[in-house]
């Protein structure tokens, strides 16, 4: 069986490094799994490219000009030049929803006074320090 060179961890980097998010599933914030069936022969290179399952708005595309970069390194099976059948799923997650979660943030204050000393009463026992808290959750822009 051919395998991607270095393995699963290798090709996900190589996917997240090429991946192009089409402008079309941007705009209308299309985002999902498309799934690919190809077929690789003895000497690593991708013929009939198929989309099983997809997603559309260019991302169907993306994912076949991906799997056409991707190159395997040649393969005998006991000397038998052979052809294999690969699936592979590649992902489309929208980056704007990647970038919103980064951008949330909190902000905890927390403040603290003292009674002002009363000079004239003689009990000051009553009178008790005062805390205070605000706790704020903006996202950013």
């Amino acid at each position: 069986m051919p395998v991607y060179p270095g393995g699963k961890d290798s090709f996900r980097a190589f996917v997240a490094e090429n991946l192009r998010y089409p402008e079309a599933a941007l705009q209308n914030n299309i985002q999902g799994t498309v799934y690919l069936e190809y077929t690789v022969d003895n000497i690593g290179t991708i013929d009939n490219i198929v989309v099983t399952r997809g997603i559309g708005y260019g991302c169907d595309e993306e994912a076949v000009r991906l799997v056409k970069l991707i190159t395997y390194p040649s393969v005998r099976n006991r000397g038998v030049k052979m052809k294999v059948t690969m699936k592979t799923r590649i992902a489309f997650t929208l980056p704007a929803k990647q970038e919103e979660q980064k951008k949330m943030t909190a902000e905890i204050k927390i403040s603290y006074s003292k009674p002002e000393e009363a000079k004239e009463q003689k009990e000051t026992s009553k009178l008790k320090p005062t805390y205070g808290y605000t706790i704020t959750i903006s996202q950013g822009s």
